[in-house]
């Protein structure tokens, strides 16, 4: 299996010219070992190619190419997907209204989810001024969670949708359409070599983006180790990682993964804090 990256069509708004010359990945390895964080840990096991500059210039503003289906996406640290070709930001799991969803069966949590995470969203917005943005499934962590937003909160998200086209992909937990927001509401979406849907469908699926799984993956390395949030991706399919400031994770190597990816061979794009790092399946653990 080859992940190297394919050429790359960029939107002009998107192109960003390379600062200083060294990268920062010198700067990790000049570090004791005894001294390395998260991201220093995940930039000695990342997977590294002879690239482009335009990739290289991409790679310096926390992104990681990826080609599922010979279409490319480019993953964000932030835990988004953009998809040049189409102008599009796919984004997975919001969860919106988590918090108010477990105070009505009495477990009282911090009622903050939900400005937290269209705050995160708006930044991913404005980072990449997509034309669309996909969302896909659990957007609303129940199927009266849109009715539950706060004026603010529905303010802002109203704000994020003008002037764009957006799409909600139906989730497990938001089966039916959200109250009075707009958008377009989906089972499933498919355009060209890609089939965006929440849930993930074992066996084959050439194209398939979902979400649904929570995926997160485990580097040990020089005997420490790193677990973080992740796109757990192939050649054919790719499964984003939570968005919403509640939502938890599950391992890549948990058996709701089984039959997804073939013979376990996949890359867990993982995310640092400033930069996305492409680790193989054979390295985890």
């Amino acid at each position: 299996m080859s992940d190297s990256p394919l050429s790359v069509r960029w939107p002009r708004s998107h192109r960003r010219k390379q600062e200083g010359g060294k990268s920062s990945k010198r700067k990790q390895d000049a570090s004791p070992p005894d001294k390395l964080d998260d991201d220093a840990l995940m930039a000695l096991s990342a997977k590294q190619f002879p690239t482009p500059d335009l990739f290289t210039a991409a790679a310096y503003a926390g992104t990681c190419i990826h080609a599922v289906n010979n279409v490319e996406l480019v993953t964000d640290c932030q835990g988004v997907a953009y998809w040049p070709a189409e102008e599009a930001l796919l984004v997975a799991d919001l969860h919106l209204e988590k918090g108010s969803s477990f105070a009505r069966r009495g477990q009282l949590i911090p009622p903050y989810d939900t400005i937290t995470t269209l705050r995160r969203l708006a930044g991913s917005i404005d980072k990449w001024q997509p034309r669309k943005v996909i969302a896909l499934g659990d957007s609303f962590h129940d199927s009266a969670a849109s009715a539950r937003l706060t004026p603010d909160a529905r303010a802002m998200l109203i704000a994020l949708m003008k002037g764009r086209e957006w799409t909600w992909i139906k989730g497990n937990h938001d089966p039916d359409p959200p109250v009075d927001l707009g958008g377009e509401v989906m089972h499933e979406l498919r355009h060209g070599n890609l089939v965006l849907r929440h849930e993930p469908k074992a066996g084959p699926a050439a194209g398939e983006i979902a979400g649904h799984l929570h995926p997160k993956a485990r580097l040990v390395r020089r005997g420490r180790h790193v677990r973080r949030s992740c796109f757990a991706a192939s050649r054919s399919r790719m499964i984003l990682p939570s968005f919403g400031a509640y939502t938890g994770g599950l391992s890549v190597f948990h058996r709701a993964f089984d039959g997804l990816f073939e013979e376990r061979r996949f890359h867990a794009l993982m995310r640092g804090d400033n930069q996305v790092y492409r680790i193989s399946s054979a390295d985890l653990s």
